[in-house]
């Protein structure tokens, strides 16, 4: 009997354990807090002082434009934030994604004055989980995907069945406009630019373990668990490398070469998918989401090009 007691508890003391590990991994992940999360401010990319000052006065210049605040209900009932800008009638509409606990004013404090100066409206949306947009959870663009199709829907009820519209994100922003791609696009989505995205969610989590020497094969599978128990979604559920594939419009990729969060390599493998609807640039020396501070001008340059070619 008493090896029973000492069987019995020894599982419900292991089933905790695993269960309260499970828990925590959910919690640094996925769960999205208040608070820090959302201060535009917030730099936690290495950088130099010249590039942090510079960061900081587009920060600025974004926060003291003025815009209109819009609000859509998701496709599983949360409630959508968003920043529109509008420049001109019957411009086209950049509709811009930020990234994993990121804000729409600091990770497209640059992206934003490119689409500006081209004349271009502006929908800068908050991700699900972040600033006022509703839900405690990042799913890593398996359900902010369908958040991106909601937002092109809004904005050609709005602005009209001739709009024409452009898809960018920022890391995690970027795989998920990229994830959106595969999705039935409005045929107002000329074009998809992504910076710095990951393959996948899994693959993501995966890299992530590794540069910090977690051992994952262990952690993964905990990490899975976690998703799916707390976060009610599978990091198997959504690719970027399969969703353009089969894609129809064009696609620019952007990665900085020193990206110490996501590999350089995954954006290679992007767009190996799909050569024909696909460019890749890579800027020597810039970090994760630096590309356009590491070298401005070649970076409007590109963007400025390909969005001449898809509205033209």
């Amino acid at each position: 009997m008493n090896h029973l007691r000492y069987f019995v508890g020894g599982t419900i003391a292991g089933v905790a354990a695993a269960t309260a590990t499970v828990y925590g991994i959910y919690r640094y992940g996925f769960y999205s807090p208040r608070g820090m999360q959302n201060d535009d401010y917030r730099i936690l990319i290495p950088m130099s002082e010249d590039q942090h000052d510079k960061s900081i006065t587009m920060i600025d210049r974004l926060r003291a434009r003025p815009y209109e605040h819009v609000h859509i209900r998701s496709y599983d009932g949360l409630s959508l934030s968003g920043r529109y800008y509008h420049l001109k009638d019957d411009a086209p509409l950049a509709i811009l994604c930020h990234g994993y606990r990121g804000t729409p004013s600091r990770d497209f404090c640059g992206g934003a004055d490119i689409c500006f100066n081209m004349k271009l409206n502006v929908l800068l949306i908050e991700e699900r989980a972040h600033c006022l947009s509703e839900g405690h959870v990042i799913t890593f663009g398996v359900k902010e995907r369908y958040d991106v199709l909601s937002w092109i829907n809004y904005a050609v009820d709005r602005f009209g069945s001739n709009t024409k519209i452009l898809l960018a994100g920022i890391s995690m922003g970027g795989a998920t406009v990229l994830m959106a791609s595969g999705l039935r696009l409005p045929q107002n989505v000329r074009g998809v630019l992504a910076d710095c995205p990951f393959t996948s969610p899994a693959e993501m989590i995966m890299e992530f373990g590794r540069t910090r020497k977690l051992p994952m094969k262990i952690a993964y599978p905990m990490a899975g668990i976690a998703a799916k128990l707390f976060g009610d979604f599978s990091l198997k559920d959504a690719d970027a490398v399969e969703a353009v594939k089969n894609t129809e419009v064009p696609i620019l990729i952007i990665h900085g070469e020193a990206d110490g969060l996501v590999p350089c390599e995954m954006s290679r493998r992007i767009a190996e998918a799909n050569p024909e609807k696909i460019s890749r640039y890579t800027f020597p020396g810039a970090a994760h989401g630096t590309s356009y501070i590491t070298d401005t001008v070649r970076y409007t340059r590109l963007v400025e090009e390909f969005c001449k070619s898809i509205f033209k």
